[in-house]
């Protein structure tokens, strides 16, 4: 067991019926914060039960990701004997997470009468009501349009939108705990993935850009708008990024290469101030020019780490192969990973939640539960509301 601090927000009790990323990973980050989570699944679990990828025996290692530290109840919840359970769940535990559709006996209005200081997160798609996900929402914010390098859009295989969305569900679920200790009334927050989008491209500044400007960045391929990066293909035919962002940075790409003399020519020629980023950012393809046949002649573990002996920033690029077998920080060597026995998956490293507390990790992280293995526990317990213990 490593050396770990208690979880903050142990005593606080979440339900959870949802599916797929942003929702499950907002209940997670809760419960790896100490919270007790009680995932709600249609018996048979819910749409996302068998999603890939899968282990060899056919367990959903996507399922069992987003769900770790977590307790699983399944229920006929188009019954109305599991709509009643899964009510007297919600009302003891005091606060609930979802992404369906809150109608009927999961609205708010309805929930709320069972427990006056409800606090209840509903996740949806569009903010006009409509249903989206990550991939359809992306597809509107722009950034296809410049990602990759040539004439057609390109999806971000990272679910960013679900993520955020996720940390912003955490996030607003603490809020109104805090409030609801101070205030003692709870409250319906609702969240449109759609906005998630669209308040991280305005924070980005890229609506005020088109606003400003009339105008906006287009692909750059691997290029670093507003200031000097670039990807290099070396010897090995490995690639590496480099950035550069800032002076010292600019100087030591020189020092590492040897090419100080040459780059310092391009500042005249193109008539731009190098000791800027956007100067270099100007001037990006000549910079290109004069240090692209450096790499090609080292190997990328050469390339960086004479950059890094310099102090310029540089990465190798790696498959997720490489990250998990040879990357140390990919490793128990990293504080953020324990190691954990996920049933039907096997033994696994898993992280904590990155978040450290005067510089300590939280609690080991906990396999996820097997679909349902919780419900005879949950259903038994004397505090549920309205429902004898059972012998």
């Amino acid at each position: 067991m490593s050396d770990t601090r208690p979880a903050p927000l142990t005593g606080l009790k979440i339900v959870e019926i949802s599916a797929f990323v942003a929702a499950p990973l907002g209940s997670m980050t809760l419960a790896q914060l100490g919270a007790d989570v009680i995932r709600i699944d249609p018996i048979g679990g819910n749409i996302d039960a068998n999603r890939w990828p899968i282990s060899d025996d056919g367990t959903s290692i996507y399922w069992a990701s987003l769900n770790k530290g977590k307790r699983s109840v399944t229920l006929d919840l188009k019954s109305e004997e599991g709509q009643k359970i899964a009510t007297d769940l919600i009302a003891e535990a005091g606060t609930l997470i979802t992404n369906l559709p809150a109608r009927g006996w999961l609205s708010y209005e309805n929930l709320k009468q069972h427990r006056e200081d409800l606090v209840m997160l509903r996740l949806g798609g569009w903010h006009d009501g409509s249903p989206a996900v990550d991939y359809t929402v992306n597809a509107a914010s722009g950034f296809p349009t410049i990602t990759g390098d040539d004439e057609h859009p390109v999806n971000n295989a990272v679910p960013a939108w679900d993520v955020a969305a996720g940390l912003y569900i955490s996030n607003g679920i603490m809020a109104a705990e805090l409030d609801r200790r101070s205030s003692g009334k709870g409250q319906e927050i609702t969240l449109a993935l759609s906005d998630v989008m669209l308040a991280t491209v305005g924070n980005l500044g890229y609506i005020a850009e088109v606003q400003a400007t009339g105008k906006t960045r287009g692909a750059l391929g691997n290029g670093l708008y507003g200031a000097y990066g670039q990807s290099f293909e070396c010897s090995d035919g490995r690639q590496v990024m480099v950035a550069v962002i800032s002076n010292k940075h600019w100087r030591g790409l020189g020092k590492a290469t040897g090419l100080s003399e040459k780059l310092e020519m391009i500042g005249p020629l193109l008539d731009v101030d190098l000791n800027t980023e956007g100067g270099r950012f100007e001037a990006r393809e000549a910079i290109d020019a004069v240090v692209r046949p450096w790499f090609a002649t080292h190997t990328a573990a050469d390339a960086e780490e004479a950059l890094k002996a310099a102090g310029v920033l540089v990465g190798g690029f790696q498959s997720f192969e490489e990250l998990v077998t040879t990357d140390p920080r990919c490793s128990l060597e990293n504080p953020l990973f324990s190691e954990i026995d996920q049933p039907g998956v096997g033994r696994v490293l898993a992280p904590r939640v990155p978040l450290r507390f005067d510089g300590t990790p939280v609690a080991d992280a906990k396999a996820a539960p097997q679909l349902g293995g919780d419900s005879e526990a949950v259903l038994g317990s004397p505090r549920l509301l309205g429902r004898p213990a059972k012998a």
